[in-house]
């Protein structure tokens, strides 16, 4: 349903990509929420309302969900980083843990993130944080959620109708 009202909202025409996704959550450990697989499998990466990008498959690397995830847990793990998380205080997400994995951030510094725990799979909290400022939960789907920033311009403090930067996508280098 929200997906569907995305599409509408931008006047996008669904791509149909094909993903492997047996591979892609087996790599994860943990199975993806299936609204992100149709609004990936649709939209491809790339950048709504000319501020908010989306991660899901792009050649360029940019917008690809997993060349993304997997620098931040690189980053994470580094020991030469110190004990400071890009996600702080929570860690990115490792199969078979408990952390935050990044589906898109916006121009302004915004973070938005699933909150995963392996042990608690098919649940998918939203966290969602401005630059250096407290993470808020959400407990609605990621594509209500795009949706609510995308059109919502009382959805405070990540909606952005009010700025009337127009709901448009424009895909990454793939599309």
């Amino acid at each position: 349903m929200w997906v569907q009202r995305l599409i509408e909202l931008t006047g996008w025409k669904p791509l149909g990509i094909p993903v492997d996704w047996a591979a892609v959550e087996e790599e994860l450990g943990i199975p993806l929420p299936a609204d992100y697989k149709e609004l990936f499998e649709a939209f491809g990466g790339g950048t709504f309302a000319d501020s908010v990008y989306f991660l899901a498959r792009d050649e360029g690397v940019v917008f690809d969900f997993m060349s993304q995830w997997r620098a931040h847990l690189a980053v994470d793990r580094d020991p030469t980083t110190g004990e400071v998380s890009a996600v702080d205080p929570y860690s990115v997400y490792a199969p078979g843990g408990k952390g935050l994995a990044t589906w898109a951030f916006t121009e302004w510094g915004d973070q938005y993130c699933w909150l995963i725990d392996a042990q608690r799979p098919g649940e998918y909290p939203i966290l969602a944080r401005a630059e250096d400022d407290e993470w808020c939960r959400y407990e609605m789907s990621t594509s209500e959620f795009l949706y609510r920033v995308l059109a919502d311009a009382d959805f405070q403090p990540f909606g952005i109708a009010h700025y009337n930067l127009g709901a448009t996508f424009t895909p990454g280098q793939e599309a």
